[in-house]
């Protein structure tokens, strides 16, 4: 598809990735829990959806069929997933290169949709995509800061990190957590076994959606009362 970078049209090719198990521990089938009257994939799938002007194809990594029916419902291809990469420590980046040593045509970028972060800001993608050209870089991740007081314990005493005891909140060293609601990688950076690349760009998202990641049920929860609360506009 052609995309403005700078003031030149280039035909660079872009596909989105939502990788979505069937095994879950903690909160078991989460991928197609209802999420405010919405399978939690179809969440990233009808993002990627509504972002078609960036996205050229967008392709589910799954194990699981029942998963698969739900991406093939939607007009999504689905790419099968080998057991050994459908276990709890298979990494993300071993089913993103699967996907794309399997898919037939060439992508420059990957665009990873985590089925667990379904709260996005509607724009998000949009914004995060002409950052990352006009960046030049390799990568671009979201993040959020946080102005929580950290700290270790050591011998069951609490040793601050990220401060001095007494110190004000408004004072503290900005620090930044990594929210998960989407990356953009160069696919060479992906075929060389690297998520991010060595240029990297951190796009800072703070808004209630960026604390969503369902791992548990009390996740599952919060997102339900975010989406409920904090309408995407």
């Amino acid at each position: 598809m052609l995309k403005l970078i700078g003031n030149q049209m280039e035909n660079r090719q872009v596909i989105s990735i939502i990788p979505a198990r069937g095994g879950s521990k903690r909160l078991p089938k989460k991928n197609i829990l209802a999420l405010n009257n919405k399978l939690l994939v179809e969440h990233s799938i009808d993002f990627a959806k509504s972002n078609l002007d960036i996205v050229d194809k967008i392709v589910v990594s799954t194990d699981d069929e029942e998963i698969k029916q739900v991406a093939l419902k939607n007009n999504i291809e689905v790419i099968d997933r080998p057991f050994e990469l459908a276990a709890d420590k298979a990494s993300t980046i071993s089913v993103l290169k699967h996907v794309l040593e399997t898919i037939d045509g060439h992508y420059d970028e990957v665009i990873l949709l985590q089925p667990t972060n379904p709260c996005r800001p509607k724009n998000l993608l949009q914004m995060a995509y002409k950052v990352y050209l006009e960046s030049n870089v390799d990568s671009l991740m979201t993040v959020s800061s946080s102005d929580k007081k950290l700290g270790k314990i050591i011998d069951d005493a609490f040793i601050p990190y990220n401060y001095t005891m007494g110190q004000r909140s408004q004072d503290l060293e900005p620090l930044f957590y990594e929210n998960g609601l989407l990356y953009i990688t160069k696919t060479k950076s992906i075929l060389e076994g690297h998520i991010l690349g060595n240029n990297n760009h951190s796009y800072i998202v703070n808004h209630p959606y960026a604390d969503v990641d369902i791992d548990t049920l009390d996740d599952f929860k919060y997102a339900e009362f975010i989406l409920t609360n904090y309408p995407n506009e």
